[in-house]
């Protein structure tokens, strides 16, 4: 399964490490995920959601 939110889609971006030297290599920056139970459009799922969807209130957890 991929590293993006099922709620706003947020996906990994991708840059460079630069070295005090100006060396550019590849990197990625992943989203803070987190595997919650909740509910989504009126249902009871397992879903990876991004931690500001959380807080923004956009997924109800069931405990």
């Amino acid at each position: 399964m991929a590293r993006k939110c099922e709620v706003c889609q947020k996906g990994p971006i991708f840059g460079n490490n630069v070295s005090h030297a100006n060396n550019k290599t590849r990197r990625r920056w992943n989203p803070n995920l987190r595997k919650i139970r909740g509910i989504y459009k009126g249902a009871i799922r397992t879903m990876k959601v991004c931690t500001r969807c959380l807080k923004a209130g956009l997924i109800v957890k069931v405990v």
